[in-house]
């Protein structure tokens, strides 16, 4: 993409590496090749799954580049937030599975994008989540209100954002803010780790038009009715039953075989 983000592919799996060390963090010129990334993964249909990391072994991304932020003008404070947030509804909207390989430090708007993504896996070790704007005098500006509140609740999310104090990582997986917490010592297996992951959820093993449309119908159950959900619901569903995959799904477990998906 460019300088600011890597973009490399495997198997079926789009790398996303933040890369500004030693911190990761985003200006408008990362957003925009953030975006441009996601758009490359959305139109690459030998892409079923996004990871999404940061480079080096301390920091996934410590949220906005507060220089730049310290010296640009209220009207372009207001658009880079506009855009940020469009580009990780961008990733949220795209029929794909996004991990965050949290690989370090995740606070602030790092900790925002790791929000937007649909499984959150992180590496132990000595590193802080959280989202410790108020101490800046403003609020989690891309997305944090929002995405935090829809998960850990309005108690919770309040209590989070107005004391802005880092908490450690068995505390996020406890609050359901982490799937998973892995132990492998070195990044490099990490790494790997969540490489094999990331897979399980590729052909022909699984079928990606089906996690695609169930992370479609599971955005929209946070803002549709029930009734407009459902609807929703039905209508992704004609679509997999129409599919090749939906056929050798049933056909696999007739046979009693393991199916051999194709993303069709």
């Amino acid at each position: 993409m460019g300088n600011l983000v890597n973009y490399e592919t495997d198997h079926g799996v789009a790398i996303v590496t933040l890369n500004d060390p030693p911190v990761n963090a985003y200006t408008h010129e990362m957003m925009k090749e953030l975006d441009d990334a996601i758009l490359e993964a959305r139109f690459d249909s030998d892409i079923h799954v996004i990871v999404l990391t940061g480079s080096g072994d301390r920091y996934f991304c410590c949220g906005a580049n507060i220089d730049m932020l310290r010296e640009a003008d209220p009207t372009f404070k207001y658009y880079f937030c506009l855009h940020a947030n469009e580009t990780l509804r961008r990733l949220e909207e795209t029929p794909k599975l996004c991990i965050a390989a949290i690989n370090g430090h995740c606070v602030g708007g790092g900790f925002e994008v790791a929000l937007a993504c649909d499984i959150r896996i992180a590496r132990v070790g000595a590193f802080k989540l959280g989202l410790p704007e108020v101490k800046l005098g403003v609020l989690p500006g891309t997305g944090g209100t929002q995405r935090l509140t829809h998960l850990v609740g309005k108690a919770r999310a309040m209590q989070i954002m107005i004391e802005g104090e880092n908490f450690s990582q068995e505390q996020g997986l406890e609050w359901g803010l982490l799937h998973y917490l892995w132990d492998t010592g070195s990044l490099a297996t990490f790494q790997e780790k969540v490489s094999d992951y990331a897979h399980k959820f590729t052909p022909p093993g699984k079928a990606p038009l089906a996690v695609g449309r169930i992370k479609r119908a599971v955005q929209a159950a946070l803002d549709l009715p029930l009734d407009q959900g459902l609807a929703l619901e039905r209508e992704l569903q004609a679509e997999l039953f129409a599919s090749e995959d939906c056929h050798e799904g049933l056909q696999a477990f007739s046979d009693k075989r393991a199916p051999g998906f194709r993303a069709r």
